[in-house]
């Protein structure tokens, strides 16, 4: 049972209350580009034939209440996370134990590790790397230990398509202009004010790394205008969350961007004789610009790797001169496996990365025990956990993947073991669930309310910029800053929390203190 911290929230406002701030939240989520493309279940192919139409993105109707002591503590170990990772993706060595494990076992990262040999083969002629991370959290609350305060856990580190952070500067946004007119209940005035609704600075923060890395990189050494390319899905429903960076990347920092299908990397770019990324915009094939900087949004799932096409498209971004955001092996860094090595109990890893003690440690707190799920001590014990289905209520199973709706939860596990060969269970990790306290809140999604129970994942953005030689396992931080927050929301009854595949909700913080 989720223990009650917070006080009863939200009010409830009539009927006329109600309408006044609907109005105001979807008028101003369209204005201020809070959007998603619709799905097809709520705008038809039909209705839409051309693809023009957009609707709010789902979104809370009020901040979801979070303690302030927890929020300090997820951002205040933001930059030790992006050491930790940068770390990992530059420790070759450590990364090779951590993949041979799966490479036989899960095709998708053997094929992403073939990418990596065959550029590191040839010789990488790129040392900068960019991270975009984002660390994500939820409030643990100890049911045996009604007197212990809240903390965050970590649910997982995204170093791959680190998402939202476009609509969640706009979210905080929102909810700081229902407050200011006077949209909210005059109940919830002693809670939500100017000072517990904390901006989330995303856009720019995402914004700046890439601008930082594109700075980095220099001008063309072959005198063609430079430019970042967006490497993405197609169709993209959740494209304004990404024109949002791209916007701000334009106009604060001049920097040109494209977007490019992950589908079309072949027919649109070519590497020429000093390995330089060059990319031919489609609409204009008499130009063509040197390319500083990819930032993926696409190719994290093995979904969209159709053929051998996909795969030599992103042989040719890996061994390109453009910087990537993320780089093969800071994408392998961010697998549930290196997060298990990492955060099964008493693990020696940590200090391997982070050998400052007192930063270690806190990056420790954050961890919630995970166990792999292979023939280790270890994995005999979490197999037993598994299995047994009084105690598998406990935990939560998870693959090697990026995105929702890939975890199988509590008495479902047993199940899914059962139904999958033994051989293939190490490709996943078995995690502790989090104990998140139990609050409401109302969800506005698809032109439907949704009120009732709610569940909170917190996200912070950090943005790194490091070199590193291949083969050395030094390196050298450039830049290392935290770039904002997330807040995803659900309800209390979805295990799953992606906004994009249909699960959660963008949200901003109310900071109470309990």
């Amino acid at each position: 049972m989720a223990t009650q911290l917070y006080p009863d929230y939200p009010p409830d406002g009539n009927d006329v209350e109600q309408a006044y701030l609907l109005s105001n939240l979807k008028d101003w989520s369209i204005a201020h580009g809070l959007v998603v493309r619709p799905t097809a279940s709520y705008v038809s192919a039909e209705t839409d034939p051309s693809g023009a139409l957009a609707t709010t993105a789902p979104v809370t109707l009020f901040p979801s209440l979070f303690p302030r002591v927890c929020f300090e503590q997820a951002m205040s170990v933001a930059q030790a996370y992006n050491e930790l990772y940068s770390a990992i993706a530059s420790d070759e060595e450590w990364l090779k134990q951590t993949v041979e494990e799966l490479v036989d076992i899960d095709d998708f990262i053997a094929e992403l590790w073939k990418v990596y040999l065959a550029v590191k083969q040839e010789g990488y002629v790129q040392s900068l790397n960019l991270g975009l991370f984002r660390s994500d959290y939820m409030v643990h609350t100890d049911p045996t230990n009604p007197q212990s305060g809240p903390c965050v856990k970590q649910v997982e580190f995204n170093t791959i398509a680190s998402s939202f952070g476009g609509l969640s500067s706009h979210v905080s946004g929102l909810h700081k202009h229902l407050l200011a007119i006077d949209a909210y209940p005059e109940a919830v005035g002693s809670m939500i004010n100017d000072k517990s609704l904390p901006e989330s600075k995303s856009v720019p923060g995402l914004a700046l790394g890439m601008a930082k890395a594109h700075e980095a990189y220099g001008p063309s050494t072959g005198g063609l205008p430079t430019c970042v390319i967006f490497l993405v899905q197609d169709p993209e429903r959740n494209v304004f969350d990404q024109r949002h960076v791209e916007y701000e990347l334009n106009k604060t920092h001049g920097v040109r961007t494209f977007r490019l299908p992950f589908g079309r990397v072949l027919e649109d770019t070519k590497v020429d004789s000093d390995r330089k990324l060059i990319y031919t915009p489609p609409h204009a094939p008499s130009k063509q610009f040197e390319v500083t900087l990819v930032y993926f949004r696409a190719g994290y799932s093995p979904d969209e790797y159709h053929s051998q096409r996909d795969w030599d498209g992103r042989l040719r971004i890996e061994r390109s001169a453009a910087i990537k955001c993320p780089s093969v092996l800071t994408q392998l860094a961010g697998t549930k496996k290196a997060q298990q090595v990492l955060a099964t109990p008493h693990s020696p890893h940590l200090k391997r990365f982070l050998p400052d003690d007192s930063q270690a440690a806190e990056v420790l707190k954050t961890f919630a025990p995970i166990y792999p799920m292979d023939e280790s001590e270890a994995g005999k014990e979490a197999r037993k956990l598994a299995l047994d289905p009084e105690t598998a209520m406990r935990y939560v199973l998870k693959p090697q993947r990026e995105g929702g709706g890939n975890n199988v939860y509590r008495r479902a596990i047993p199940g899914f073991l059962k139904d999958t060969p033994a051989t293939h269970w190490p490709a996943h990790i078995l995690m502790e669930m989090i104990e998140p306290p139990a609050q409401d809140n109302v969800i506005f999604r698809n032109g439907e309310l949704q009120k009732g129970g709610v569940i909170c994942e917190l996200g912070i953005y950090g943005a790194c910029l490091w070199r590193h030689k291949n083969g050395q396992s030094d390196r050298q931080i450039l830049e290392n800053f935290e770039a904002g927050y997330l807040l995803r929301t659900k309800g209390s009854g979805s295990e799953e929390g992606g906004v994009a595949a249909g699960f959660g909700s963008v949200d901003s913080a109310c900071l109470i203190d309990v």
